[in-house]
């Protein structure tokens, strides 16, 4: 095995490049991301640069514009990068992404299946964890949301990155075709229905293996819980969700602020068992575990309140990302 740098590290370092995504907060709080480019200038209502005085600068400059305000410039955290990036789908918010890595035990090497990719926010989580010498696979209905994603992760690790490779198709229909069985370390389902995949899933994953659901309404909780449990090749599910709040802290004026980022969806993780072993569960009460009708339409699409996202739109996002992707590739051509 070559050493080598991580990918995605050389655009990640350095005085910032031509093609590059940077952040800029102005001294009122206002924050801007811009993509800088030879002879562009960034024009507000507040004054105007020139690109030219950032490209060549490193990180933490602080500039000012044609009208004395001054600006600070870095390169977008993750964070802020996969809030500000062209999408088709909502993201997974940042909160939830680490929780995943961690929760989930995404480690250096590890190889991983996603489903579905959305606009690749959580795809990006992913492939910081694993590295270049992981495996990544993540699988996508929609043609536009692959792309999507594609372009996002390309701008974030400055070209395509070793360890990943979208699959089209139903993981359902699809794994056993790519993935041989106990070869998996880790599954990741983010998608309306997780349960249709459980047997797909257990046959792919290796004993002690982690499977980790996101999902956004109690009822869907419900049924993955039930479905792991009923398939018995599972040990019992843990289920838990994540809320943020910021704090406001200024000398003994010390609160916490009027808006936090509370409920996004649930996280519910089990691992594989060895095959033939019995599953362990505390005791259980009685209650009821099978699904009405009324029960199975609470987490339709319409019902979630998702709304359909038009074909220009995504379209638009498509090639927004690829557009950044490839001014992203450029700017690795100036690494020092």
């Amino acid at each position: 095995m070559t050493d080598h740098a991580p990918t995605g590290s050389n655009n990640r370092r350095g005085p910032f490049r031509p093609g590059e995504r940077v952040q800029l907060t102005d001294e009122r709080g206002k924050i801007t991301t811009i993509t800088l480019e030879t002879n562009g200038a960034y024009h507000s209502h507040h004054g105007f640069f020139a690109h030219e005085e950032l490209i060549g600068k490193t990180e933490g400059t602080v500039i000012e514009n044609s009208s004395g305000l001054k600006i600070q410039a870095f390169r977008p955290l993750y964070r802020d990068f996969v809030l500000s990036m062209p999408r088709g789908a909502a993201v997974v918010y940042p909160k939830d992404a680490g929780q995943i890595v961690t929760m989930a035990d995404i480690f250096p090497g590890a190889r991983v299946i996603e489903a579905g990719v959305g606009s690749g926010a959580l795809s990006i989580a992913l492939l910081r964890a694993i590295g270049d010498y992981g495996h990544l696979r993540s699988f996508e209905r929609r043609e536009e949301f692959a792309e999507i994603a594609r372009g996002n992760v390309e701008t974030m690790f400055g070209g395509p990155h070793p360890a990943w490779d979208i699959t089209l198709g139903d993981l359902a229909e699809t794994l056993g075709d790519v993935e041989e069985p106990g070869s998996v370390d880790r599954a990741v389902l983010d998608m309306l229905a997780p349960w249709e995949c459980l047997d797909a899933v257990a046959q792919a994953l290796t004993p002690g293996g982690v499977i980790i659901c996101y999902v956004a309404t109690v009822t869907q909780l419900s049924r993955v819980a039930e479905a792991l449990r009923a398939d018995g090749r599972f040990t019992e599910p843990e289920s838990h969700e994540t809320m943020v709040r910021g704090w406001h802290v200024e000398g003994l004026a010390v609160r916490p602020d009027h808006r936090m980022v509370a409920h996004t969806g649930f996280l519910i993780t089990a691992r594989r068992l060895a095959d033939g072993a019995e599953r362990l569960a505390p005791k259980r009460r009685a209650s009821k575990t099978d699904f009405s009708e009324e029960d199975l339409n609470a987490w339709t699409p319409a019902a979630l309140g998702e709304r359909n996202v038009s074909d220009r739109k995504l379209r638009r996002a498509a090639r927004d990302a690829q557009n950044l992707a490839e001014k992203s590739a450029q700017s690795t051509t100036h690494t020092p």
